[in-house]
């Protein structure tokens, strides 16, 4: 590896670029981009850490959102800012638990989907959900027909505060927080039906994309 033609700038200059490249983006950076932008030896990851120690007890802290790093109101003053951030989403049931599959077994497919929750997903309950930003389309599977995989976002990630999906609250939690009804048994799962009751029919961006089964 060439040596860079000039040192890098001392740790403190770097922090002082990071934070200006973070403050001024408006979507989480990662670490790559980061590295992208520094002069030639830099170290953003010790940067980012030097970073996050200094917010630690400040108004806003640096919070890592999936791959990227961002600076968001700290977690204990949210409260401030809940006459400016707050906004009306209404998700249908069908919509929620497709959402829930998505997370927590992501990448998973629209059959697998179906598999799981015992209907057929419509057309508008992933349309919402990508016009959300909330799901995105995955890599297709190398399996016959290619179907098309779907993940969360970072979006998602940002809006409920998690690091990775892997900081989602486990069944243990769920049930003690009285959000998870007991289970039914595994054969008594009720017959796939034609799709939502409740959804939109109508065209959208996944249309194209529901021929995985």
């Amino acid at each position: 590896m060439a040596t860079p033609a000039f040192p890098p700038p001392s740790m403190a200059e770097q922090e002082r670029m990071v934070e200006a490249i973070l403050f001024a983006s408006a979507q989480p950076v990662s670490v790559r981009e980061l590295a992208d932008r520094l002069p030639a030896g830099s170290d953003p990851a010790e940067a980012l850490a030097g970073l996050r120690k200094f917010y630690s007890n400040r108004g806003v802290a640096l919070e890592r959102l999936g791959d990227g790093y961002a600076f968001r109101t700290a977690a204990d003053l949210s409260f401030l800012m809940q006459t400016e951030t707050v906004e009306q989403r209404r998700l249908s049931r069908a919509a929620i638990e497709t959402l829930a599959i998505i997370a927590y077994h992501q990448p998973v497919t629209r059959a697998e989907i179906e598999e799981i929750r015992g209907v057929a997903v419509s057309r508008g309950t992933l349309d919402q959900l990508i016009e959300m930003e909330w799901v995105r389309i995955g890599r297709r599977r190398m399996t016959p027909g290619r179907p098309a995989t779907f993940v969360v976002t970072e979006t998602f990630l940002d809006h409920f505060g998690l690091e990775s999906a892997r900081d989602l609250p486990g069944l243990t939690e769920l049930r003690a927080a009285g959000l998870l009804d007991s289970r039914p048994p595994e054969n008594a799962l009720p017959p796939l039906v034609r799709a939502d009751d409740d959804e939109d029919d109508a065209g959208g961006p996944a249309d194209d994309l529901f021929d995985d089964d």
